[in-house]
């Protein structure tokens, strides 16, 4: 008896999970998945056509030139000084208050991150240059790791984002509307950090010490330290809305100041520069691949109607949104345990993407929402990613103190979605008013 194309859909959700938890290549799982999947439905000439063309569609498409530019102009930041001199400036604007280290901490996040558009990256630079200095200031370990767990997700908001590109690409949406929409509730989580930083030190006075306050001429200086990140992101981001450039035209202006700047500022050496390249064209060559067999098992979900048929029973079954997005946000903490915010998109968009739009939501919206739900993810404890990317920077730190420690930051990432789910229009204001 012939399966329906539901049960194919179903089966191949059971077998990518499988591949999955056997440490198969996200990448490589996704794109075997779709295309058997494929096969199974649509047979085995429609599959080899689907996977002859879509490489060159994905090439093709004049968005996914942003996503090397903008790695570029990351691994540029990253390894050149900007992550600590970023550091130094903001906390020199916050010194005096206690918990200033941990307040700048998210604050460097939240620019580095807004560079590098990965919470890896973020959490991995930034966790060698503000946790030692916050230990050092006699920080208490759990709030100190916690702290660059949590605030290294705020960089996918905040754009230029590799991540929402990639939403961009899968979604058929527009990169420039996506980067507008994550600036309020990036700006909101980077706020909603600092007020769970302040009530810690309300109740923690002890394990959150207060520094010595800088001198007015100090600050002056600090404020004039953000000169570079101030440049790339008026150029990366600002340019865009100006209507200077498109986004691949911003992405390579900012990837070309990132060199120029570093160089002029005696950073960047040859040696540097040869290696920006080479990490760039692994990092892009991976996304690659990984964006592929996501194609692929879209290509596969739509064939399958699971999209559509969770929708019907979704509205049979009487479901409120509100409980729709409590059952994703559930899902997510779950995916968080073992991917990263990448393979838990193009997993999980082309099945929930539709859903959404049918309730009424918009995609513009739910692009920022599975993004936020995403980070979620990799710093839930038992096996968020962040958390580990900081354990392998100091491995001195137990790993159950940074478990401990980012605890009431996930109340803060709650919050945002809660945020986001009573006032929507913290995600589509700005983009109708900048964009139309």
């Amino acid at each position: 008896m012939a399966l329906s194309n539901e049960v194919i859909g179903a089966l191949g959700l059971i077998a990518l999970i499988g591949l999955v938890l056997a440490r198969v290549p996200v990448g490589v799982a996704l794109g075997f998945v779709g295309f058997f999947g494929y096969v199974a439905i649509e047979g085995w000439t429609a599959a080899f056509v689907a996977l002859g063309t879509t490489p060159f569609d994905i090439a093709r498409n004049y968005s996914f030139s942003v996503v090397p530019l903008f790695v570029l102009m990351g691994v540029v930041a990253a390894k050149t000084n900007l992550a600590r001199e970023l550091f130094e400036s903001v906390n020199s604007l916050f010194s005096g208050l206690r918990g200033s280290l941990a307040i700048a901490s998210v604050g460097t996040c939240a620019g580095f991150g807004a560079i590098s558009g990965s919470s890896l990256a973020t959490a991995a630079t930034i966790s060698r240059i503000a946790v030692p200095e916050m230990l050092r200031f006699g920080y208490d370990v759990r709030i100190a790791t916690g702290t660059v767990a949590s605030a290294g997700t705020l960089g996918i908001l905040i754009p230029p984002s590799i991540i929402m590109v990639i939403y961009a690409i899968v979604a058929e949406e527009s990169v420039a509307h996506l980067f507008a929409a994550g600036i309020l509730p990036g700006i909101l989580l980077a706020a909603l950090h600092i007020v769970a930083i302040v009530i810690l030190g309300w109740i923690y006075p002890d394990r959150l010490p207060v520094a010595a306050s800088d001198s007015l001429i100090v600050r002056i200086k600090a404020i004039a330290g953000f000169w570079k990140l101030s440049l790339l992101f008026g150029l990366a981001v600002g340019g865009i809305y100006f209507g200077w450039f498109s986004p691949t035209e911003a992405a390579a202006v900012g990837a070309g100041a990132a060199i120029v700047i570093s160089a002029v500022t005696g950073q960047l050496t040859r040696q540097i520069l040869a290696e920006s390249f080479r990490e760039t064209v692994r990092t892009t060559a991976l996304l690659f691949i990984v964006i592929l067999g996501g194609f692929m098992f879209g290509y596969f979900m739509v064939f399958s109607k699971i999209p559509a048929s969770l929708g019907g029973w979704i509205e049979d079954a009487g479901m409120s949104v509100n409980l729709v997005i409590f059952c994703v946000v559930i899902m997510y903490i779950i995916f968080g345990l073992f991917l990263d915010s990448v393979s838990m998109m193009l997993i999980t968009v082309p099945v929930f993407l539709p859903i959404f739009v049918t309730m009424g939501l918009d995609p513009i919206w739910f692009g920022v929402f599975i993004v936020v739900v995403a980070e979620i993810g990799l710093i839930t404890p038992p096996v968020g990613l962040n958390i580990f990317v900081i354990k392998s920077q100091l491995p001195d730190i137990p790993i159950g103190k940074i478990y401990a420690g980012i605890i009431p930051f996930l109340f803060v990432d709650l919050s945002l979605i809660v945020f986001l789910v009573i006032f929507p229009g913290l995600a589509t204001w700005l983009p109708r008013v900048l964009l139309g």
